[in-house]
């Protein structure tokens, strides 16, 4: 393992830049923006086009070769093989549509968006494993920043696409080939493992929340360009002054370790810090007292309530263990850090899945499908609706983080009962579509986006939490194949066939009106209702984990957490 640097500002320059990481990984989102330049160009049919779509959700959504790296290499490395894949994968799919290179083979292209868009996968394995490490203390927060900020990625594209790139794809194609590797490259040297605090500084609230405000006011910036670009279409001046803005509005979390700098905090009134994030020590009895990592009577410290149910055997082990006597090791327990083959065949590892799956794959079929729904219920122009279901995706991924955060802290509340909220909320939601009522279709899309938001920020924090950090690249990635896999179920197999059997019916290969989706929404209603009941089994189950962990109002992990590998 490289070097743990030290100090408390490069953490925050270290979060600074992957908020830069973390915009470049959603490279993905801009398949809208090139696909029918690229169907136009090689003359694919929809099918084709639509097989290249599963590609690059396939690319986005498999990383479970990052989360290993993730555990075994530095974070500069799995963002330079990230940075390398996007050069390739780009880089092919810009000779094609600048027609450089002709008449490139189908399996050539479908290849290289799956290249391409796995870099998502390597740049924000690396940023999110890292900064969880480094905040080990605030993963909530941090999740919920990192992830609102890979939800903005779109719109941030977008306005690039229109006011720098002036709607060219092969420009488009060209930046994301060059451009996005040059951001990596420039910003590796900042994201690395840091040293993190054993507590909290009373600061560290306030950076968090200047962070969140600017991610917010970059939201709202965002969406407020994006309808002025769309209704009134303004000269390339006033288009270049936009982009710079929301330059320098992604630049702002720099102005915490820039603060730090300038005005720094006297060091004495910061906790010592412990060795890694791997490596923490619970809450200390007070603050002016620390004890030692293993004493003979230390193995059962900090224990309580979750382990009074242990055999007396198991303690007498722990003890044993603690003092030297004996070499075995445990199997670890909820809290401390699992190897994935271990979370692998654990209950609770599948509750999580299956309740993330449930919730992201009816959201995803939605969001998917969007501009279909829209027409489908008389909207012309997509845009906004496209635009709004953006900017809400990303308050939910700010919000739950925030919210989570705030009742796992006063009430160890375990954070999963806020996916079965937002679930229950997209039944209400995926209910009001299917009614068709009049004026309802933006208040259901920004409810929806919320919601979807909600599962990211929510699964991140609660995956660490519950089987460690030790291997959550891994753990992480494996989660996140709920969401290919419920596009595949949901979206490709029963939207794809209602639409079109509706469509058929019309006589049409465009299905107007709210029954090309009523039955989708309905099977969807239903999905997200099934979520929301595992989502509080779930937190049944995990309830003593988080009394264990956030007893003292802050999170600390179990002192038996090192001695496990």
């Amino acid at each position: 393992m490289p070097p743990l640097k030290q100090g408390s500002r490069p953490p925050w320059v270290g979060l600074g830049a992957a908020v830069w990481v973390q915009i470049a990984a959603g490279n993905s989102y801009n398949f809208p923006l090139y696909s029918p330049s690229l169907k136009s160009v090689m003359g694919y049919n929809q099918q084709q086009l639509t097989m290249l779509g599963v590609a690059n959700d396939i690319g986005e959504n498999v990383g479970i070769l990052p989360g290993i790296a993730s555990n075994k290499l530095p974070p500069w490395v799995v963002l330079l093989v990230g940075a390398c894949a996007c050069f390739l994968g780009y880089g092919v799919l810009w000779l094609a549509v600048s027609q450089t290179v002709q008449n490139l083979p189908y399996i050539v292209l479908w290849l290289a968006l799956l290249v391409a868009t796995h870099s998502s996968a390597w740049l924000g394995t690396a940023v999110l494993v890292t900064n969880m490490r480094n905040f080990p203390l605030s993963r909530g927060t941090v999740a919920g920043i990192l992830k609102g900020y890979i939800g903005l990625s779109a719109a941030v594209f977008t306005e690039i696409y229109n006011s720098v790139l002036h709607g060219s794809a092969s420009k488009l194609l060209l930046f994301l080939t060059l451009g996005l590797p040059v951001i990596c490259f420039a910003l590796m040297y900042f994201i690395r493992a840091c040293t993190p605090a054993s507590g909290e500084d009373s600061s560290e609230h306030g950076h968090f929340v200047f962070t969140q405000a600017a991610s917010v006011c970059l939201g709202i910036y965002l969406l407020v360009t994006t309808v002025i670009v769309d209704l009134f279409h303004p000269s390339d001046a006033v288009s270049y002054t936009f982009t710079a803005i929301m330059v320098i509005l992604m630049l702002s979390p720099l102005a915490i370790p820039l603060k730090m700098t300038l005005f720094p905090s006297n060091p004495n009134k910061n906790l010592p810090p412990v060795g890694s994030s791997d490596h923490l020590v619970q809450g200390e009895e007070s603050s002016n007292q620390t004890d030692p990592l293993l004493t003979p009577s230390s193995s059962a410290t900090y224990l309580g309530s979750f382990h009074e149910n242990e055999d007396a055997s198991d303690i007498d082990m722990l003890l044993a263990e603690g003092e030297g006597a004996v070499k075995k090791k445990r199997k670890p327990k909820r809290g401390e850090d699992f190897k994935f083959r271990e979370a692998f065949i654990k209950a609770d590892f599948w509750l999580l899945w299956l309740v993330y799956f449930l919730g992201v794959g009816s959201g995803v079929t939605v969001l998917n499908n969007l501009a279909q729904i829209g027409i489908a219920y008389g909207v012309e122009d997509t845009t906004i609706i496209l635009c709004l279901f953006s900017f809400c995706n990303f308050l939910g991924r700010l919000s739950g983080g925030v919210v989570s955060e705030y009742f796992v802290r006063s009430r160890t509340l375990p954070r999963t009962i806020w996916m079965g909220v937002a679930q229950l909320i997209m039944v209400l939601t995926f209910l009001l579509y299917a009614s068709g009522l009049s004026g309802t279709l933006y208040a259901s899309t920004a409810l929806l986006g919320i919601c979807y938001g909600v599962q990211f920020s929510i699964m991140v924090p609660c995956a660490s939490e519950l089987f460690g950090l030790k291997h959550f690249g891994v753990i992480y990635n494996f989660m996140l194949l709920g969401n290919p896999i419920g596009a595949l179920l949901f979206s490709g197999l029963l939207a794809g066939y209602v639409y079109d059997f509706e469509a058929a019916k019309q006589q049409s290969s465009t299905c107007v009106g709210v029954p090309c989706f009523r039955l989708t929404f309905f099977c969807l209603a239903g999905a997200s209702g099934l979520g929301a009941i595992l989502s509080v089994i779930l937190t049944i189950r995990i309830k003593p984990v988080y009394q264990m962990l956030y007893a003292g109002g802050s999170f600390r992990l179990p002192s038996s957490t090192s001695s496990h590998s």
